[in-house]
Formats: C-alpha cells, sequence, structure tokens
C-alpha cells in the first residue's frame, strides 16, 4: 500500500471534514449575532412601549392635576370648600404621583429632569393651597399667588412634553424643541385665572 497515497487522501477528509466544521461553526456565529440583534430590537422596541405608554398617563395625569388645581382656586374664591371638592383635588393629585413614581424607574434623565421641575411646581402649588385651605399661609401666599404659580405650570408641562416626544423619537429638532416654552391650551384658560384673582383682589393680597 501506497503510504503517501493514504496520507493524501485522510488529509483530504480531514480537509473536508474541517471546512465544513468552520462552514457550520460559520453559520452558527451568524446566526446567534442575528436572533442576538432581532432579540435587541425587540427589547428596544418594547422599552420604548413602555415609555410611550407611561409618558402618555403621566402627561395627562399632570394636566388633569394642573387643571384640578385651578378648579380648587375658584372653587375657594367663590364659596366654601365642600369635601366632594377637597376630595376631587385629592384624586387627581393621587392619580398624578402613582404616575410620577412609574416614570422615575423608566425615563431617562432627559426626561426626568424637565419632569422633576414640573414635579415640584406641581407640589409647591398644592402645598400653598392646603396651607390656604388650613388659613395657614406663609409671608407673601395668597390666593392670587397661588393663581400665578398655577399658571407658570403649563409650560413646564410643554418642556416635559417635549422632552418625551424627543426621548420617542417624535420630535426631530431637540434644539428647537429643548428652548420652546409655549404653554399648553387648557381647559381653563392660566391667563385668564391670573387676571381673575387680580380683578377680584379684595381680600386677596
Amino acid at each position: 500500500m501506497d503510504v503517501g497515497a493514504v496520507l493524501i487522501a485522510i488529509t483530504g477528509v480531514a480537509g473536508t471534514l474541517g471546512g465544513a466544521l468552520l462552514t457550520q461553526r460559520g453559520a452558527d456565529r451568524t446566526k446567534k449575532r442575528e436572533l442576538e440583534m432581532a432579540h435587541a430590537i425587540q427589547e428596544a422596541r418594547e422599552n420604548r412601549e413602555v415609555r410611550r405608554s407611561c409618558y402618555t398617563q403621566l402627561h395627562r395625569d399632570a394636566r388633569q392635576f394642573a387643571t384640578a388645581l385651578s378648579r380648587h382656586l375658584y372653587v375657594m374664591r367663590d364659596h366654601t370648600l365642600g369635601q366632594e371638592d377637597v376630595s376631587a383635588l385629592e384624586g387627581t393629585k393621587d392619580a398624578y404621583r402613582d404616575r410620577w413614581s412609574e416614570a422615575l424607574m423608566i425615563a431617562p434623565d432627559a426626561v426626568i429632569v424637565p419632569a422633576d421641575e414640573l414635579n415640584e411646581a406641581l407640589t409647591g402649588v398644592y402645598g400653598q393651597i392646603k396651607r390656604l385651605e388650613r388659613e395657614s399661609p406663609r409671608p407673601g401666599e395668597t390666593l392670587r399667588s397661588a393663581a400665578e404659580a398655577q399658571h407658570a405650570l403649563w409650560s413646564l408641562i410643554s418642556v416635559m412634553r417635549e422632552a418625551m416626544r424627543r426621548d420617542l423619537g417624535v420630535t426631530v429638532d431637540a434644539g428647537e424643541g429643548a428652548t420652546r416654552r409655549t404653554p399648553l391650551v387648557s381647559s381653563s384658560n392660566p391667563t385668564a385665572l391670573t387676571r381673575d384673582f387680580t380683578e377680584s383682589s379684595d381680600g386677596l393680597n
């Protein structure tokens, strides 16, 4: 038997098997990368949908809380508060608080920063109103000052909304969105609110 021929045959078979094995391994690695990429894309899509849902509800609840604060100020101006008035405000505050707690665990810093500014403003107005309810306001706190602070909430809501839209990829021009502070249209006109309390200033200053 020709030993050389045998060695050549063995080498050929080994080369063929080795090539097939390398090809299979390459295919496996490619498939693995494709699966990982598909998983990453799906995960990013699901994460974006979770944020979208949270942002939508936070934006809605912040607007409702701000509107409830406006309504409460009018009630305090016009007549004695009833338990239903207090409960209505507390309900919107609690709904907003729960959504804000959720956003803190989901949203990136670019959204949390303006949202936190709004949160502080909302709780600040709420605090003023509750102190006025108890007839223990801090120096300078009146229904008028609370109305002015409530007025300022709408531009902060707008800034938060733009940050959310940028995070979701809805707003293209981030620079313009970051600097724009256009007040939202609310169910109660914030400018009219301030004017109402300015014109009805007797006993409020």
